[in-house]
């Protein structure tokens, strides 16, 4: 059973009248939208740098293509698609220049260690980290941001029975991994 879409704070008409050319109407969705975006892009690439170069660049891809906006659609998911393959097309570049540079040369400093404090967030943001990236998506839209399972296959593209999979692994992994922090810490 998936769980009810969490309350939108944006008026359906919004998105129509933006698409309709009215500027005012796409400024106010960028920000009612921006807070959430930015939350999912940060928990999705790790540092505030990418996520926010991927959040701009979401809102300029939503505004350029808003002639594709189905006038029936939830404008949330669509956004969130964009968002979504934005933060995958990220985390390829960085993996693609992490391949050309010699091992050890730069040190992520971005990812926050055991060593660098008892903060309980920290931890929780390391372990997301180590998830892979459909796992990690998956949990963070429906645990984060509250979407319903066939809002984030409407996001994703995935089907509903491997989105639920994705988020019970995710949620398997994370509930192991910070017991495992948690008894270190002890």
């Amino acid at each position: 059973m998936s769980s009810p879409p969490a309350s939108s704070p944006i008026d359906p008409s919004l998105p129509l009248r933006a698409k309709a050319g009215d500027r005012h109407a796409f400024a106010q969705l960028v920000e009612l939208c921006y807070p959430r975006s930015l939350r999912f892009a940060l928990h999705m690439v790790g540092n505030r740098e990418d996520a926010e170069e991927a959040v701009q660049d979401t809102f300029v891809r939503v505004y350029h293509h808003l002639g594709r906006f189905r006038d029936d659609g939830r404008f949330e998911p669509w956004l969130f698609r964009i968002l979504a393959n934005r933060c995958r097309t990220v985390l390829a570049k960085r993996r693609r220049h992490a391949e050309v540079i010699q091992y050890g040369d730069v040190p992520d400093h971005d990812v926050p260690t055991v060593a660098e404090g008892p903060d309980w967030m920290e931890e929780i943001h390391k372990v997301l980290a180590t998830l892979p990236v459909a796992q990690r998506e998956a949990f963070l839209l429906h645990h984060v941001e509250e979407l319903a399972y066939e809002e984030i296959a409407a996001v994703t593209g995935v089907r509903l029975s491997a989105l639920r999979m994705r988020v019970k692994r995710a949620c398997d992994v994370l509930r192991v991994r910070l017991a495992e922090v948690r008894r270190d810490d002890r």
